[in-house]
């Protein structure tokens, strides 16, 4: 065989060798950003399924889903807009399943649903806005139940605690909601940052915040329903008392006084909030509900210790504050809830406010409540 045709029959072979890698390599994926807040605040939001035959925006930016349109390489868009200024939970239903954003890596923590976060900031800083302020410290910790197990609890130290090792703090014991987790309230509610501006800004005592998970799992079914499930109450009620608070006694600088101490929580954690503040009056002297979720006919129940004796109760009560928007489906039973404390002459401020069951509201109540802690 001569030189040439040997050139000739590796050049042959190459090529096929060449050709068989380009068709083993997946094609490329279109290269795009979601979401994208827009200079004028409308939000675009892409998702890649060229396969699928619809594409939905689900988003509490919007009442009810947005129809995505599909381009020639395969992504779906939609811009809303312009939006509020704020963090919004958001996902897309694809054929029917509902994604969270594989292109965004701000999730949700939630049990129950897959959502992403998208944040619109604005000209103007809101108080959850990430500034340049002293920042406390955001801890992931565990504490150990007997019954439960290893149970994970997330802890906020404000700025300086680390430098100042002969303060002491007061607390605030805040719950996530019913599906949520231990980190919702800083990943969504921000509760770390919000502490953070206010304390910079004066507005706000230094505190303690924590934020542990609360389902009395695998004591109770991820699956039971709302935290204020009466089984899943008490099975908390022993976990806090008996496991958690002395964890937190013996790891951080607590005050130990009762008015150093604070509960508060948003709707299943909300009515968990209640249930342990106003049923423990030498543990807790400032209690709050943010949609707090209940039924009419729990309510002696769940308020035993404070309704046997009103006059008692509001002495021992530095603040009872209440949340809640005209918009969210608990506002009804809320208003009955205000109607018996009125009845029995508790004392509480209440506060009304726009809009839905949103994580968006926690964070103007939490706002609202940490200006009056511990003054």
């Amino acid at each position: 065989m001569t030189l040439k045709m040997n050139q000739k029959l590796f050049n042959t072979i190459l090529l096929l060798f060449i050709s068989a890698i380009a068709i083993s390599q997946p094609a490329r994926r279109p290269e795009f950003d979601s979401p994208q807040v827009n200079s004028d605040n409308t939000v675009t939001f892409k998702f890649l399924a060229p396969n699928a035959n619809s594409v939905k925006l689900n988003t509490q930016i919007e009442n009810g889903s947005v129809d995505m349109v599909k381009d020639e390489s395969g992504i779906w868009s939609a811009t809303i807009g312009p939006v509020k200024p704020d963090m919004y939970p958001y996902a897309f239903n694809v054929d029917g399943i509902q994604v969270a954003d594989p292109k965004n890596t701000n999730i949700f923590p939630n049990e129950g649903f897959q959502n992403s976060i998208v944040e619109i900031t604005g000209n103007n800083p809101l108080v959850h806005t990430i500034k340049d302020v002293p920042h406390g410290t955001v801890s992931y910790r565990y504490y150990t139940s007997p019954e439960l197990g290893e149970r994970p609890v997330v802890i906020y130290t404000p700025p300086g605690y680390e430098t100042s090792t002969d303060k002491t703090y007061p607390i605030l014991y805040l719950l996530h909601g019913s599906s949520d987790t231990e980190e919702t309230w800083t990943k969504v509610g921000r509760a770390n940052i919000i502490l953070d501006n206010l304390i910079a800004q004066g507005k706000a005592k230094p505190m303690i915040i924590v934020m542990p998970y609360g389902r009395a799992y695998p004591s109770i079914s991820k699956s039971a329903g709302s935290l204020r499930n009466w089984d899943n109450l008490q099975e908390i009620k022993k976990d806090f008392l008996n496991y958690l608070f002395p964890f937190i006694n013996e790891n951080y600088r607590v005050k130990e006084d009762r008015n150093s101490h604070a509960i508060a929580g948003f709707s299943g954690g909300g009515g968990t909030s209640l249930f342990m503040g106003l049923n423990n009056p030498d543990m807790f002297s400032w209690v709050a509900g943010f949609a707090p979720g209940m039924l009419p006919n729990e309510f002696e129940r769940n308020n035993a210790v404070a309704f046997e004796n009103p006059a008692q109760t509001n002495k021992n009560l530095d603040l009872f504050w209440i949340g809640v928007g005209e918009d969210d489906f608990t506002y009804r039973v809320v208003k009955e809830y205000f109607e018996l404390l009125d009845s029995k002459g508790i004392k509480y401020e209440r506060f009304i406010s726009g809009g839905g069951h949103t994580w968006m509201n926690c964070k103007l109540y939490l706002s609202i409540l940490a200006e009056k802690l511990f003054k």
